[in-house]
């Protein structure tokens, strides 16, 4: 069995909430649960934290057991040289998601500086880039 672990960034906690027109009203834990469903042969484990610090250590944990990771860190995508560099420190295999398509919104949201240290990136398509970012990492 495979272990995936997704690891969410600044308010994603508010997934379901926030801007319901751009992310939704179902909840990350909702749709985590739907995932597991979704994947009854992978072990799914769900991190969330607004704090960058926390988000580091939580990768440099999870990316030496997990199979692989799915980070959607938010803001920090654009910003953290840290999360980068954690991502690159650890062995499983990555893929960065973003609920909303970043290339159409803010300028300076069209970069992120963890991409380069991903396998690849899904953006645009809600919470269902979970899932095939799951897809992806369990081929």
């Amino acid at each position: 069995m495979k272990r995936i672990e997704i690891i969410n960034g600044p308010n994603l906690n508010l997934t379901g909430i926030r801007e319901p027109e751009l992310y939704g009203t179902t909840t990350m834990e909702e749709y985590v649960e739907a995932l597991r469903k979704q994947f009854p042969d992978v072990e799914i484990a769900y991190y969330q934290s607004n704090v960058e610090g926390e988000l580091v250590s939580e990768i440099q944990r999870a990316g030496f057991v997990a199979d692989g990771l799915i980070v959607n860190l938010g803001g920090y995508s654009h910003t953290s040289v840290a999360l980068r560099d954690a991502l690159l420190a650890v062995p499983a295999a990555k893929i960065e998601v973003h609920m909303s398509n970043i290339f159409a919104r803010e300028e300076y949201r069209h970069h992120s500086l963890v991409t380069s240290a991903c396998r690849g990136m899904v953006c645009g398509l809600g919470l269902q880039g979970y899932s095939l970012a799951l897809q992806a990492l369990t081929a």
